[in-house]
């Protein structure tokens, strides 16, 4: 073996870029996301709930918003069911933001965190919050 330290460099170099996104996190904490939902909507409401379950809205949404934008922009449908009977119109800014009016406590908390750019805004107007800016 006459290459032998080339081998052993090579595998000293694998260990250390498989080993770096664990190694470049030790120390670091990490806060979990707790998005607002304190909005003037959300505080009239006597049941505080969304349009599907919490857990549900957490784990689905975006899926539940890219369906939304199919059925409202490519078979014309203007209506939701959902999982309790009640109807909703198919809208992220008259629906969601309608309650969620604070995108940087509640949209922003938690795609910052899981460092995620969604594309709503790029046609969607982002809410401002005290009205126009």
């Amino acid at each position: 073996m006459y290459d032998g330290w080339k081998i052993i460099l090579g595998l000293v170099v694998f260990v250390v870029i498989v080993t770096l996104p664990f190694t470049m996190s030790v120390g670091k904490t990490y806060v979990e996301p707790k998005p607002s939902i304190d909005t003037p909507e959300i505080q009239k409401m006597e049941k505080k709930q969304c349009i599907e379950p919490k857990q549900y809205m957490r784990e689905m949404h975006i899926k539940l918003l890219y369906s939304w934008k199919d059925y409202a922009t490519r078979e014309g449908k203007r209506l939701y069911v959902a999982s309790d009977g009640k109807t909703y119109t198919i809208s992220l800014q008259n629906t969601c933001l309608k309650c969620h009016s604070n995108k940087e406590k509640f949209c922003d908390e938690c795609h910052n965190y899981v460092n995620v750019k969604p594309y709503c805004w790029d046609c969607h107007i982002e809410p401002k919050v005290g009205g126009l800016k």
